[in-house]
């Protein structure tokens, strides 16, 4: 899907294969550095189910992210008129809604969090179609809130989410090249 690189190296996007990524997958959901996933109680049947069921939804898409071709990040991309979101906000034209999870590790590389959002979000923006890029993250979670205003997003005000209460947050084109180019 994409490539990006940088001073920690390359950053590449491929279709997630919910079989043969699952038990990777299951290792990251289910460590203590993914809660705001809520999946720490899953078994591997239930991540391989959930990620079958994104992949056979015509209204969204994962992939995984590769570090230098290791496995690293995951990517999850949806219509948010259709998933997510529909009902507590109203969407615009060529809205697009993005959820991101960088694996945990025992050994942090400084920049990498923020490299993995940029890439993520220069990815959903090499689609024409895509004007906006939506999140709903917890509103607790302070560190990707940080890297989401890094990249250019916007907090909206405060939604209720049937599993969580979120941070409603948009990010233009403009502000994202604004955002990364500053």
């Amino acid at each position: 899907m994409s490539t990006a690189t940088s001073a920690i190296g390359a950053l590449t996007l491929r279709p997630l294969d919910p079989l043969t990524d699952a038990e990777l997958l299951h290792g990251w959901l289910t460590h203590p550095k993914s809660a705001f996933w809520m999946m720490q109680e899953a078994k591997l049947v239930d991540v391989e189910r959930a990620y079958m069921e994104l992949a056979a939804d015509e209204h969204q898409d994962a992939h995984l992210g590769l570090h230098d071709g290791v496995p690293a990040f995951l990517m999850e991309r949806y219509d948010p008129a259709h998933r997510e979101l529909v009902g507590l906000y109203e969407p615009e034209p060529g809205d697009v809604g993005m959820h991101f999870l960088v694996a945990p590790t025992d050994r942090p590389v400084h920049g990498f969090t923020r490299a993995v959002i940029t890439t993520v979000m220069a990815a959903l923006f090499a689609d024409p179609a895509t004007t906006r890029v939506v999140v709903e993250p917890d509103v607790t979670n302070t560190a990707v809130h940080a890297l989401n205003a890094a990249v250019g997003f916007v907090p909206e005000r405060e939604i209720q989410k049937p599993e969580k209460k979120a941070l409603l947050s948009f990010c233009t084109r403009e502000q994202f090249e604004r955002a990364v180019s500053a």
